[in-house]
């Protein structure tokens, strides 16, 4: 036996059980409902999420703001009164994820995983913010991209979830719930989260 058949059955598929689920997570983007329900009322459903996200990442008292047009949702994501305690904890917990990610699985295999899922979602999604924006009549590409990026920064994050083993209740966990529910989470501004 040579060194490469040693190599092929020292790594069985099963014995990447982070690598898999990331897969199936990737097969999967393409059924979602990238800003499908933005602009509709939200559902109680959408509210358990969003508070349960909330409560996850640390912040019980955030109140739920719903944002109903691109245009809205353009100032919200510009707001300068965006909140760095909540953009610190989602760092927080994503070097947390990374830092467990890397004690599973190789550099290389995190890397390539995640690149794999970067580029994925930054098509599937970027296609469906265009195809929403142009259903409400928007047509400021700047704040298309950074919908289509926020979207693709969500997929980074449960992508995470899935290379570390995290419980489904992950703070990035319930975060991508929301998007699959059609929503773009817009972060917590104030003491607000708001919700398109």
């Amino acid at each position: 036996m040579d060194q490469d058949e040693e190599t092929a059955d020292a790594h069985q598929p099963g014995d990447f059980p982070e690598l898999q689920a990331i897969a199936r997570f990737v097969a999967g983007l393409e059924a979602v409902a990238w800003f499908g329900a933005v602009g509709e009322k939200l559902t109680a459903d959408e509210a358990a999420a969003a508070r349960a996200y909330l409560d996850a990442l640390g912040f019980p008292d955030a109140g739920i703001g719903q944002v109903i047009d691109w245009d809205e949702a353009g100032d919200a994501a510009q707001n300068p009164e965006l909140n760095s305690d909540w953009w610190e904890a989602e760092e927080q917990a994503r070097m947390a994820l990374i830092a467990e990610a890397e004690a599973r699985l190789t550099g290389p295999e995190l890397l390539s995983a995640l690149d794999h899922v970067a580029q994925e979602a930054a098509r599937i999604a970027g296609a469906a913010a265009v195809d929403s924006a142009a259903r409400f009549g928007c047509e400021d590409e700047a704040l298309v991209r950074a919908a289509a990026g926020a979207a693709a920064q969500a997929c980074h994050q449960a992508a995470l979830v899935l290379a570390a083993g995290a419980e489904p209740d992950h703070p990035f966990a319930l975060k991508f719930r929301l998007y699959e529910s059609g929503r773009w989470p817009l972060g917590v501004a104030g003491g607000t989260f708001n919700l398109f």
